[in-house]
């Protein structure tokens, strides 16, 4: 049994999907504290940030403790979650008929073992659909997602091609999490 340190539906369904017993335990970090505009660097920091905090709350006595974040490029823009409708569209049309790299950063403690891990996963989309894209928006599921994108769901029939893995670009490389565990 591990503790999931984020608030991501997401998150928990990769570790459910990998058989992997968790509870969830999210904490309230505050990214907007964060002032780099690199990708690597903001998420590293925004994940070192949540893994203080909720380390100094729980510990790993009980339990490990997994924390991760993504954030996502596209023109060398730094993509973090959509604010608004207007925000979410201009994300996505960055994105549209072009590179899309997802960085995703975890954190994992045990008494024994302690993962750091930085994993890209880059995608190359095919044109969205402007009618599918609206749906996408009016939806509200490119809400609390980075880049405003869900390569599970609204992105996958626009996939050109991938280099990474698909858990990655989701919000925690569960390959790489399974080896150490």
């Amino acid at each position: 049994m591990i503790r999931l340190g984020s608030n991501s539906p997401t998150r928990a369904l990769l570790l459910k999907n990998n058989n992997i017993e968790f509870i969830q335990n999210g904490g309230n970090f505050n990214e907007d504290s964060i002032k780099t505009k690199n990708p690597k660097s903001f998420v590293y920091e925004a994940t070192l940030g949540k893994y203080k905090e909720l380390y100094k709350k729980y510990g790993i006595d009980d339990m490990p403790l997994l924390v991760a974040d993504s954030v996502v490029t596209a023109n060398n823009e730094l993509l973090r979650k959509a604010k608004d409708e207007n925000d979410a569209r201009r994300m996505l049309q960055l994105q549209s008929g072009n590179k899309t790299s997802v960085i995703t950063c975890m954190i994992y403690k045990s008494k024994n073992i302690e993962l750091l891990d930085l994993s890209i996963t880059t995608y190359e989309f095919a044109a969205f659909d402007k009618n599918d894209m609206e749906a996408y928006i009016e939806s509200g599921e490119c809400f609390g997602k980075a880049g405003a994108i869900m390569v599970e769901g609204f992105c996958k029939p626009y996939i050109k091609k991938v280099k990474g893995y698909e858990s990655t670009a989701m919000g925690l490389c569960v390959e790489k999490l399974k080896t150490f565990m």
